[in-house]
């Protein structure tokens, strides 16, 4: 299937490693000219000269902190610069550190706003940033969100809330925008194969004495499918989502969890 994604314009953010970087290099590979993001420089350099070599695209590195309230604008303003047109905005972060609510309680409100300037207030900024040009194209907006939204992960409770919220934004955005040609979907992750899954994975080890790499493989022999997705298999959902070939999609939450989600909906 062609994708239609030749010489389309993406900004992925956060996107100098795991899902974000995925997501970029296969955008990349379907002609798109990426723009990647991410914190910190060398790694970021790294990912873009990669997504070069084993695509040959041109693609525009932008350093930038998304928590930082100017960094939306100075991102898309320096793609919108040297590429002329914005069609794609794939919203991506990190996840809040890990724990329960009772670990968290003593800490006052900063731990709480952390984790919505990560996960929220990047994606509205980045959002509000781009829907100028979006409409000028008929783009789209992407969101990396989490399974958690459906189905709250234990001992993720600042991720877990945060991000659900990404969801009602998102949906918000689908209704009111799609009158003016653009489309917003979420795409949720279950448990794929990056290093945020090894974080998580590694306090479980050391409470059991046990390798991270054996309660990787069991926790993934609990998925439907017997195993934790790849990268790769998660940034074809986004991709496919992101392109013109998903025209008639908007306001969506897709899963791709390996059939680990147990609602009807």
């Amino acid at each position: 299937m062609d994708l239609g994604l030749n010489g389309k314009v993406a900004i992925v953010a956060a996107s100098s490693g795991g899902l974000g970087r995925a997501t970029a290099l296969t955008l990349a590979r379907e002609g798109a000219l990426v723009t990647v993001n991410g914190r910190d420089a060398g790694s970021l350099a790294r990912t873009a000269a990669e997504i070069r070599a084993e695509t040959g695209g041109n693609v525009l590195e932008v350093v930038a902190d998304l928590r930082d309230p100017d960094a939306a604008d100075r991102l898309v303003a320096e793609t919108v610069a040297a590429r002329g047109r914005l069609d794609i905005v794939v919203c991506n972060a990190g996840g809040p550190p890990a724990g329960t609510f009772s670990d968290v309680a003593n800490k006052g409100d900063g731990v709480w706003l952390d984790a919505i300037e990560l996960n929220l207030m990047s994606t509205i900024r980045l959002c509000r940033a781009a829907l100028p040009h979006l409409e000028a194209s008929g783009g789209s907006i992407t969101n990396i969100v989490s399974i958690s939204v459906k189905q709250p992960i234990p001992h993720l409770v600042l991720s877990n809330t945060a991000r659900t919220a990404v969801i009602g934004f998102a949906k918000s955005l689908a209704g009111e925008f799609a009158p003016k040609g653009v489309r917003v979907n979420n795409v949720l992750p279950g448990s794929i194969l990056t290093n945020r899954v090894r974080s998580i994975a590694a306090p479980k080890a050391a409470a059991s004495g046990r390798a991270i790499e054996d309660i990787i493989r069991e926790e993934g022999e609990q998925i439907p499918l017997g195993r934790h997705g790849t990268p790769q298999e998660f940034a074809n959902a986004v991709v496919f989502l992101a392109s013109p070939a998903a025209s008639y999609i908007t306001g969506a939450s897709l899963l791709v969890d390996g059939g680990a989600f147990k609602g009807l909906f």
